[in-house]
């Protein structure tokens, strides 16, 4: 199991191809033997500085060649201390080929001030319901632009042999 983190600002809306993310994952592995698939298991999100813009944050999927104009995660890595690197790739955000043809809301983000938002379980479990195939990515994203909010968000996922 790996996560990933990436602190996003103004996230932007999942039917934009540029910026998508935060976190942006992607399967460039190969098919067949040499390859993975890679399985959604949670994401968890705090708000740091509140959005002008309400939106509903999700998981947009979609096919793509690898994403260009990346920016690093903020951390990433294998959860077994110790364990091997990912073979998918993960970033903050970058532009894919091809904007996200599936939108999943998973949570809300409002406009009011921080010290105001309702308190809520931030941890979803999706228990692996969202596969990302080589040659597909899955993000973190919004149904609107959140503009001027700032977010961390993390996302964890396994990666399963392609026999």
């Amino acid at each position: 199991m790996f996560s990933a983190n990436a602190v996003i600002t103004s996230m932007v809306v999942y039917t934009t191809a540029a910026g998508t993310g935060g976190p942006l994952l992607y399967n460039g592995s190969a098919s067949g033997h040499s390859g993975v698939t890679a399985y959604l298991l949670a994401v968890s999100f705090g708000l740091t500085t509140a959005s002008t813009v309400a939106c509903a944050l999700g998981i947009t999927t979609g096919a793509s060649t690898a994403p260009t104009s990346t920016t690093a995660a903020t951390t990433s890595g294998n959860l077994w201390t110790g364990g091997a690197s990912p073979l998918c790739s993960v970033y903050a955000k970058g532009t894919v080929s091809a904007a996200g043809t599936l939108f999943l809301p998973i949570g809300q983000i409002g406009t009011s001030a921080l010290t105001a938002e309702i308190s809520d379980d931030n941890l979803i479990h999706l228990g692996g319901a969202i596969t990302v195939p080589p040659g597909y990515f899955a993000a973190v994203s919004c149904d609107a632009t959140m503009t001027s909010g700032v977010i961390d968000v993390g996302l964890v996922w396994m990666e399963m042999p392609n026999d």
